[in-house]
């Protein structure tokens, strides 16, 4: 009979401790009924009575997990826009576009260079005389 007590008790205080773990590595979202802090307090000090509740009332079961989703495929979020937000939107992503086929129009057609009169036109040429000869050197 004493072997019987002792592999019940063992059992019983693996059971306890196994119990405060689940609960205090469950995210708060998971414990239904109070808060998790009171849910720690019940299972340690109704020992094995406080685990038995836990796992009937407390632990909440895991549903379908959380998917975290990008705005431009939640549903809900692109209800939630507005037309107008919409309208304003491809309003400017349009003149965007023009703007940019304006730039690349512009790219394709450079100016020609300005033509070029004389030696003293162009700076830098190393011409020092004002009346257009050379500096000899």
């Amino acid at each position: 009979m004493a072997r019987l007590l002792l592999i019940l008790a063992l059992v019983a205080t693996v059971f306890w401790v196994y119990t405060i773990v689940d609960c205090a590595v469950q995210p708060s979202s998971r414990h239904r009924g109070v808060s998790k802090g009171a849910w720690m307090a019940i299972v340690i000090l109704l020992p094995v009575l406080g685990g038995i509740l836990w796992f009937v009332i407390g632990r909440g079961r895991a549903g379908q997990p959380v998917l975290r989703r990008a705005p431009d495929d939640d549903p809900e979020f692109l209800g939630r826009m507005s037309v107008s937000a919409r309208a304003d939107q491809d309003e400017r992503i349009r003149r965007l576009e023009e703007e940019l086929a304006q730039l690349d129009s512009e790219a394709d057609d450079p100016t020609p260079p300005k033509p070029s009169t004389g030696p003293d036109d162009t700076p830098g040429t190393g011409d020092d005389d004002p009346r257009g000869r050379g500096v000899v050197g």
